[in-house]
């Protein structure tokens, strides 16, 4: 079982911290989380930093620490553009990057990024293909539906061999085939409850199976409060799910309450078949990254 924590990225205008910053994900190293984690957010009324820009001066700060992105809505991205900045940011952090990828679903803007959002899943898959070339090729002839590239070259490539890795986010059926056929690991979405990760873990192990895959790993974001009132610890995880996802009624997706509370919900996480769990609490961020590494995870 390894654990993640994710990154402070929420920072209105002007009030970004750098001592706090960096205290903060160098603690995150000295407590032993395995990584960090932002999100991708281009557009949106929460003030929220740009994940390869936050991961790029995390690395700064840090010396063992992973990073990733969950997830990049890559339908979105130019692959040459994306494959080089990751490269980059892998080449830079000696080879602590980690990629989450999503197709994101139909109500994207994308006409915003210059897209009428038809074909989408054939952009991610097709798009996930030529950044894999683009890092692992010397020379790139590629012949896509919606990318063409001949006799190309991209320097450097990645410092881990043969790219970061990748982990799919998504939770159809077919967006598990998907992961096991072009990723490295699945991770669950902070939004689906425990019972719904269960049933797509049971999924993932069928077609890894067929697969005959072993090299796969399995995660699961986890919104959590822990406070020592559980009712109030509650509170805060509905009104923090009502402000991201916009609607209440979430509640169940989260871990909050005491903290014999929250590690009985995490054991259930952990038994559903996640051998990553990242903790991704909703306000004090600091606080709660000390008491997940205090009360909760020494007793998973």
């Amino acid at each position: 079982m390894r654990f993640a924590i994710s990154i402070p990225q929420f920072v209105a205008d002007g009030t970004f911290d750098p001592a706090a910053f960096g205290a903060y994900v160098r603690r995150a190293e000295e407590l032993g989380f395995e990584s960090g984690w932002t999100q991708e957010q281009v557009l949106g009324t929460a003030p929220h930093l740009s994940a390869n820009e936050t991961m790029a001066y995390a690395f700064a700060c840090t010396e063992r620490l992973r990073l990733g992105c969950a997830v990049y809505v890559t339908p979105l991205h130019i692959p040459a553009h994306l494959a080089k900045s990751l490269a980059t940011l892998d080449q830079l952090s000696r080879g602590r990057l980690e990629v989450g990828v999503g197709s994101g679903g139909r109500n994207r803007p994308f006409a915003a990024f210059g897209l009428d959002g038809e074909a989408h899943v054939a952009r991610f898959t097709e798009g996930i293909r030529l950044v894999k070339a683009l890092w692992t090729e010397d020379v790139i002839d590629f012949d896509g539906r919606f990318w063409q590239l001949e006799g190309a070259s991209m320097q450097p490539k990645p410092f881990q061999k043969p790219g970061p890795p990748l982990w799919f986010g998504g939770s159809h059926p077919n967006a598990l085939k998907r992961a096991v056929k072009h990723g490295d690991g699945f991770f669950g979405a902070g939004s689906s409850t425990t019972a719904a990760f269960a049933e797509q873990v049971k999924t993932l192990r069928e077609v890894l199976a067929e697969a005959g895959r072993e090299d796969f790993r399995i995660a699961k974001r986890v919104y959590i409060v822990v406070d020592d009132d559980g009712d109030a610890a509650r509170r805060r995880a509905a009104d923090g799910l009502a402000e991201i996802y916009g609607k209440r009624g979430l509640e169940a997706v989260a871990v909050a309450g005491t903290p014999d509370e929250c590690v009985a919900g995490v054991q259930e996480v952990a038994a559903a078949g996640a051998e990553l769990i990242l903790f991704t609490p909703f306000a004090d961020q600091a606080e709660q990254m000390e008491r997940l590494a205090a009360e909760v995870i020494p007793r998973i």
